[in-house]
């Protein structure tokens, strides 16, 4: 369906009586229209937000209509797929006075549980220690709220940075205003004007979930997944759903978009004159980067590549090239690999673990990750400049 609007976002006014939106994110410059930066600025206010602390606003709560999981117009997407999924669904959890904002696909198996695809990241600490106090884990589920919101939720930060701090630190930059906030049923923290709000447990008990078509576009099972038992939903008077499809642009947008400047910062960190970064679509916009530096030592290339493996872990490949080449343009890139790449001395090579979507990985998603270095050799001269015209 997805494809057939190509990026213009799409109101559908009747999923079995609901109303949904599809490709909602599927334009960056949409994005950056929403959010009323530049790329430049994008950058510049997303490394900012990744550090900066701020108070939360509390705000009027607008989801005060109750319903339950069969009220919401979950879909189907594909049809290798299970079944019903929620693709779009931002789960908050709290324990031990930490919050997390992450990401997970929902199998919604009935209108009492379903399964959750957990990947190894901070909700899943959360939910292994609850399990082994012998506790359950209670989760609210935001579908449909501020972009800055859930571009947070799918940014990895250490376990003690709060994902909703960094949500309303680039909402402030980006609207001017605070974003408010309001507690769930089971007291969580959620923005104020979520269109929806299922609130769910995570229990001890585990089962095969899938197969679901990912972002690579290939068919995932991931064995022992969570049971999650839904206990109700709360929404606004109208909600829209986000019908998030996977394996479109909105799909790789909403993964790759909010780590390019984790990406960035690492690089800046080491003090390397990075320029920009890219997660690329031929990568599912995951596992392949480009990333454009000012080289002014012999060590940049290095420098650059373990930054980017830092600060997105489930990279398997990146690109390093110059100031003039177009990192958007793969055919650009690809020229900057033809005319200043030697892979006997361009090419650094690591093993270990990877993503989990990757389906060539080893056994416990180990995998060989490359840098290639296609940037102008130090003192190369005029040979690898360009002639403009």
């Amino acid at each position: 369906m997805a494809k057939k609007y190509g990026n213009k976002p799409v109101l559908l006014e009747n999923l079995e009586g609901k109303r949904g939106v599809l490709n909602l994110w599927a334009d960056r410059e949409r994005i950056y229209r929403e959010l009323k930066m530049s790329r430049e600025e994008f950058l510049a206010n997303y490394e900012t937000s990744l550090s900066e602390n701020l108070s939360l606003k509390e705000g009027e709560k607008l989801f005060n209509f109750r319903a339950d999981i069969g009220d919401v117009p979950v879909c189907w997407h594909y049809p290798g797929d299970a079944g019903y999924y929620i693709t779009s669904g931002i789960f908050v959890a709290e324990r031990n006075g930490k919050r997390n904002l992450s990401i997970h696909r929902v199998f919604v198996e009935s209108e009492e549980s379903g399964y959750v695809r957990l990947v190894p990241r901070d909700l899943l600490n959360m939910y292994n220690d609850a399990i082994s106090h012998g506790d359950e884990l209670k989760v609210s589920i935001v579908i449909g709220s501020p972009l800055e919101y859930l571009l947070a939720a799918a940014t990895s930060v250490a376990y003690e940075r709060d994902e909703s701090v960094i949500a309303a630190s680039l909402h402030r930059k980006s609207q001017r205003r605070d974003m408010l906030f309001s507690r769930s049923k089971f007291g969580l923290t959620v923005p104020s004007n979520s269109d929806y709000v299922i609130n769910a447990v995570l229990t001890g008990k585990t089962k095969t979930e899938g197969p679901f078509k990912d972002v690579t576009g290939t068919y995932d099972i991931q064995e022992n997944q969570p049971q999650i038992i839904f206990d109700s939903v709360e929404m606004v008077r109208n909600p829209i759903y986000h019908v998030l499809v996977p394996a479109t642009a909105e799909h790789f947008n909403l993964m790759g978009l909010p780590r390019e400047p984790t990406i960035f910062k690492e690089i800046k960190n080491e003090g390397v004159d990075v320029k920009d970064v890219r997660l690329s679509e031929g990568g599912a916009s995951w596992l392949h980067g480009i990333v454009k530096i000012k080289k002014t030592t012999s060590d940049d290339f290095k420098k650059t590549v373990e930054a980017s493996f830092r600060g997105h872990r489930s990279l398997k490949r990146v690109i390093v090239v110059d100031e003039d080449i177009d990192i958007y343009d793969d055919r650009d890139v690809e020229w900057a690999l033809a005319t200043r790449f030697q892979a006997d001395r361009g090419i650094l090579i690591r093993r270990e673990r990877g993503s989990s979507l990757d389906p060539s990985s080893y056994e416990g998603f180990m995998t060989s990750k490359m840098g290639m270095d296609a940037t102008m050799p130090m003192g190369g001269g005029r040979k690898f400049v360009r002639e403009t015209t």
